[in-house]
């Protein structure tokens, strides 16, 4: 064991006469810690494979540790280990004691859309109109079950009218959940740390089963899972927790980095011991996020290091605007891959919010780079953007009833579900189209007058439409399109809120934007010949979703949080981006400093990082003040590129070398 870890791993390996906190940097081998710590349980503590639970907090963390202990151990060890989600073994806690739970065999999980629509039918029975406030209730519902507080609780604690209603909700919401024999999966951890807390006997039932607990990313856990922790180990010593507080990131669904410091006054004898050592990234990477994070408050101080060299200084990008940023990042990315004879696989560009990658993604387009979108929805599955696509679609082809399907009430044109149904059979009967039966002479024997009258109004209305499609260019199409549906104001009416309609206007935007180039690029192109490109494009994104390849990575910073990338780029670090405006107004400064350093992090040899003078935002251009966080980064460790005059003559001539061999390339497929 001396020879393969370093002195603080070995140790927290070996530990076993106390609880214990490994306090495990960015890239510090915290996996490999784990699964050692689990083989030497079972060999040098001679603890039975079923009496040690091992909990991660995604089926990705469960199946890499599994995988790494096959390596190790006998398949029939590794089986009999209990390795888990927390809601995996929150599920397995509810099936083997349903009646406790008063749950009946084959019970159900309600995902959040359930959830919603449960929600959603209990508003609308207690208040005749709801308005848009079931997602906000479900969401409060789900606070109130990460922090452990019942529906009593909640009505008792409500100080309002709003929290008295959402909590009366919640009630009914809970009893409708047993009434359907369901549970939802904030249930899966709460039930069983009610039912702990209120019966002794089952809660040292669980106990004598949990020899030793491991618990990874404990940094991420809610109020409900920490107590779901100390009911399991409460009476004896087999605790092993792994966790980062700088890795924090997920406040915003009820995770407190503060339980590393509770872990302190819960267990007096907690022993703790850090892994600094990193093996991912280069020394001036590190210099750059210890500098950063060093501005947060810290129970556990640690700084990382690395045996790996030096490396290069982390550049700063300052860019004229969103589109400008866009271009920059990937003529960079080009450059160094050509450069270096890299592959685009090792390249990620990651951002605060989804609506980044809009003008990443198009860029990308442009010049037929490879990418891979994680961590958000590909532009094409915004269900605005195939909404508007399948209006085109039927404009060009009547005959495409999955599009006539999902348009035809979209926005409302009073025809219901129902009517659907009975047109689809009639059609059936008929031989036809959806769209061409609503012309038959029978159909007003199948229909209500008044349904017929919708549904053919609707059809001449599209008839007309497709009139003009060889007269006017695709772009002109889809303009014509948004405003005879009025469908901004109809995003505006059907989103939740503001931000969302904004978020849903900007995309159509950039629909719009992207027929134009197409039509300026392609000006002999009619709408079904660009629409059958932008079909095949978006299948073969979606067939190979799984695989990222050798692609260009684009995804958030939460999505990235775990994963490593031999090259980064950091983009729109702005203030009201990153940091966020909400956290910003919530001062929560210290959620998003912990984000930008699970950025930084995730950078093995070179990082860049950019940010724009000026950015739209709904609808208008806004001056934009760099990150305060660029201030607190070492200058020793930085290059601030202010323009490409800033640019060595060389590199230069490089790039233009770099781009000319791209260009070969694309022409030589």
């Amino acid at each position: 064991m001396a020879d393969v870890f370093n002195p603080a791993q070995r140790s927290a390996i070996l530990h076993v006469s106390s609880p214990l906190l490994v306090l495990a940097g960015a890239g510090s081998g915290k996996t490999r810690v784990l699964t050692h710590k689990i083989v030497h349980l079972l060999r040098q503590q001679h603890i039975q494979p079923n009496h040690i639970f091992a909990v991660t907090f995604t089926n990705k963390a469960s199946r890499e540790m599994r995988e790494r202990l096959k390596d190790l151990l006998a398949p029939e060890i590794v089986r009999a280990l209990h390795i888990s989600t927390f809601h995996t073994l929150g599920l397995r806690i509810l099936r083997e004691s349903q009646e406790v739970f008063g749950l009946r065999p084959g019970f159900s999980i309600y995902d959040e859309a359930d959830g919603l629509q449960l929600v959603k039918e209990l508003m609308r029975r207690s208040y005749s109109d709801p308005g848009n406030q079931a997602e906000a209730t479900l969401a409060l519902i789900n606070q109130w079950k990460q922090h452990g507080v019942t529906p009593a609780q909640a009505l008792q604690r409500a100080e309002n009218d709003q929290a008295y209603r959402s909590a009366s909700i919640y009630t009914q919401y809970q009893q409708a959940l047993r009434t359907y024999n369901a549970v939802d999966f904030d249930d899966l951890i709460v039930l069983p740390v009610w039912q702990m807390q209120a019966d002794p006997v089952f809660a040292t039932q669980w106990r004598s089963r949990v020899h030793h607990l491991l618990v990874d990313e404990y940094q991420d856990t809610n109020l409900s899972q920490y107590e779901l922790i100390k009911q399991l180990v409460q009476s004896h010593l087999g605790l092993s927790v792994v966790g980062d507080d700088d890795q924090s990131i997920y406040a915003w669904r009820g995770a407190r980095p503060e339980n590393l410091g509770q872990l302190n006054d819960d267990f007096p004898n907690l022993q703790v011991i850090k892994l600094e050592q990193n093996y991912r990234s280069t020394s001036r990477i590190l210099n750059v996020a210890n500098a950063l994070i060093r501005n947060n408050p810290h129970v556990f101080e640690k700084r990382l290091w690395s045996a790996l060299g030096g490396g290069e200084a982390v550049k700063i990008f300052a860019c004229r605007d969103e589109q400008h940023e866009a271009e920059k990042v990937v003529s960079e990315l080009l450059h160094h891959k050509f450069s270096k004879a890299t592959r685009f696989g090792d390249y990620a560009i990651l951002y605060r919010g989804n609506h980044q990658s809009r003008l990443f993604e198009r860029v990308l387009r442009e010049n037929n780079i490879p990418y891979y979108l994680s961590g958000s929805l590909s532009f094409f599955s915004y269900a605005e953007i195939k909404d508007l696509l399948a209006y085109l679609r039927l404009i060009c082809n009547p005959q495409d009833d999955n599009a006539f399907v999902r348009i035809i009430n979209t926005p409302r044109r009073e025809i219901g579900a129902s009517t659907v149904q009975k047109l689809a059979e009639f059609a059936a009967k008929q031989g036809l189209s959806l769209f061409d039966a609503i012309d038959t002479l029978a159909l007003p024997e199948h229909l209500p007058t008044r349904a017929v009258q919708n549904l053919r109004e609707f059809h001449q209305w599209l008839n007309r439409f497709s009139q003009q499609i060889s007269a006017t260019s695709p772009d002109e199409i889809l303009k014509k399109l948004l405003n005879e549906l009025n469908y901004a104001q109809w995003l505006q009416d059907s989103s939740p809120d503001e931000a969302n309609a904004t978020r849903k206007n900007d995309n159509v935007t950039d629909l719009l934007d992207w027929f134009a180039r197409l039509t300026r690029h392609e000006p002999d192109a009619d709408l079904a010949t660009l629409l059958a490109k932008l079909a095949l494009q978006e299948r073969l994104e979606r067939e190979d979703n799984n695989d990222p390849g050798d692609r260009a990575n684009l995804m958030t910073l939460h999505a990235a949080k775990g994963l490593e990338f031999p090259h980064v780029y950091l983009v729109g670090w702005e203030e009201n981006l990153l940091p966020h405006r909400n956290n910003i107004e919530s001062d929560n400064i210290e959620e998003e400093r912990r984000l930008a350093y699970v950025g930084i992090t995730r950078a093995q040899h070179t990082l860049t990082i950019t940010y724009s003078t000026s950015r739209r935002r709904f609808g208008e251009t806004e001056e934009c003040t760099p990150s305060r966080f660029l201030e607190e980064l070492p200058k020793e460790d930085i290059n601030w590129v202010k323009g490409d005059a800033d640019i060595p003559v060389e590199e230069r001539q490089q790039r233009g070398a770099a781009h000319l061999q791209h260009i070969r390339a694309m022409l030589n497929k």
